[in-house]
């Protein structure tokens, strides 16, 4: 199936999209990768949903990327003693505690010591989604009493943010290692860390991760912020998770940050997505917003890799719908001229570190002079030099050449790439150059007179390392 977008779309798998048939219907209207996640449903459901895809990947002969994202250290209350909640008034005291007796309209239960080792007299808690914010007057080892600054119903379960607070717990909790470990098993390809805070969450996760699966970090605190080169660098790739983020910083601040984030990326070749409300109003209505539209768009026009869907696919009315209107309006920016022009000039402003950044960098210059180059071909065991080649985001496909299929699967998410796999490996440049004219002429990117660009590692099959640049002429 001929790649359409080179911005890739990643779709959230939930009770609307959980079936096969559904699962096949959101893969033609253009699904990319899919997110599984472990915040909701049974181990058993998300089993279900994989095989589901790595059967209709092989029916369509093509690679879709799996994303198993964890749920992370969710603050939530406790519950009501009626069954409901409470509304909270303004200048009402309210009461947070450890005692799990129900609550009532002056007090209810936050099972999280750490949040109240961290809070401090003077600081704002934020409960559902930002929607009640409380000042803390006075805190103890196990409670804190509170006064109501913006009122609103609180109900069972509802989340808690700190903004500017670094809490003194990890990213990743018991049940979060339960999932990881099942994830493992079942194959997926990507693992989403929620709630990063700092360069050592990104760390910890890697070590249980064991190289099984890429590590892409979500960024929803502030904290992260202050870290975000060092997140970016240790990460395999960087989620804008917009939702907390936007909760726990001002709200306005979140365009400015997407756009810091994304340049970011680039920068240090790590793929990134845009995620949280893209297409909100398409959970109800079949259509979205106009500012939606141009929501999707700036990400696109940003230079996003991917952008995601989450409850739009998961538990919206009209999914397939969705994707349809993600896909059409990523073809839309794509074709027109100042998207590359965009893409041209962020890209000179990208600076080259080092060796391999400067063989990517030369690739994209070569291909601009260079007569009749349609393609360029890299030649990946890890996903590295295809990261690079993503990076300058060139106005040229993308192969990813991999004896790896978890590699091909990888790549799926990565901006413009499309993957091919090569079981007999990289032994010799003669090898490898009969290799990327076979590849190109029968996948349709080259005919003879053509020109591809090749980048690749040597010593051939080393991982980590892009030092090869070569042009190729289609006899």
């Amino acid at each position: 199936m001929p790649q359409r977008t080179k911005t890739k779309i990643l779709a959230t798998i939930g009770p609307s999209s959980a079936s096969k048939e559904q699962i096949e219907k959101l893969i033609d209207a253009g699904v990319d990768a899919f997110r599984v996640n472990f915040s909701h449903g049974t181990h058993e459901e998300h089993k279900e949903r994989v095989n589901f895809i790595r059967k209709l990947e092989k029916e369509k002969g093509r690679f879709i990327s799996i994303l198993a994202d964890m749920q992370g250290p969710k603050l939530r209350v406790g519950i009501f003693d009626n069954g409901k909640g409470v509304d909270l008034r303004e200048g009402q005291s309210f009461r947070l505690d450890l005692d799990k007796t129900p609550g009532d309209e002056k007090r209810v239960n936050l099972p999280h010591k750490e949040i109240f080792e961290a809070l401090k007299v003077g600081d704002d808690l934020l409960l559902n989604d930002g929607n009640i914010k409380l000042h803390v007057d006075k805190v103890g080892a196990d409670y804190a009493e509170t006064t109501v600054v913006v009122p609103g119903f609180l109900s069972a379960h509802k989340g808690v943010n700190l903004p500017n607070t670094q809490l003194p717990i990890s990213a990743i909790t018991e049940k979060d290692k339960e999932d990881l470990k099942f994830a493992l098993k079942l194959g997926v390809d990507w693992i989403g860390l929620s709630f990063v805070q700092k360069a050592e969450d990104v760390r910890e996760a890697k070590k249980l991760i064991g190289g099984k699966a890429m590590l892409v970090s979500k960024l929803e605190k502030p904290s992260a912020i202050d870290e975000l080169e060092d997140i970016i660098k240790e990460s395999d790739a960087i989620m804008v998770a917009r939702g907390d983020l936007g909760v726990e910083c001002p709200i306005y601040t979140v365009p400015v940050l997407q756009k810091r984030i994304v340049s970011c990326c680039r920068k240090y070749a790590r793929p990134v997505i845009v995620a949280t409300q893209m297409l909100e109003s398409m959970i109800n209505n079949p259509t979205p917003t106009r500012a939606e539209v141009s929501d999707v768009a700036t990400a696109v026009f940003d230079g996003a890799d991917a952008v995601m869907l989450s409850a739009e696919t998961a538990a919206g009315k009209y999914p397939v719908e969705a994707v349809q209107m993600m896909n059409n309006i990523i073809t839309q920016v794509e074709k027109d001229d100042l998207f590359y022009s965009l893409m041209e000039r962020s890209r000179q402003k990208q600076c080259c570190c080092g060796e391999a950044d400067s063989i990517t960098f030369a690739a994209s210059e070569v291909a601009s002079v260079l007569q009749n180059v349609v393609g360029i071909v890299t030649f990946t065991s890890s996903g590295f030099t295809t990261f690079l080649a993503a990076k300058e985001r060139p106005n040229l496909p993308i192969i990813a050449v991999t004896p790896d299929e978890k590699v091909a699967h990888q790549m799926a998410l990565v901006w413009g790439v499309k993957s091919f796999i090569n079981k007999e490996g990289f032994k010799s440049f003669d090898k490898i150059e009969n290799v990327a004219i076979k590849i190109a002429k029968e996948s349709g990117l080259a005919k003879s007179g053509d020109h591809i660009i090749i980048t690749a590692g040597f010593p051939l099959n080393t991982k980590g390392r892009t030092n090869m640049l070569h042009t190729v002429y289609i006899p």
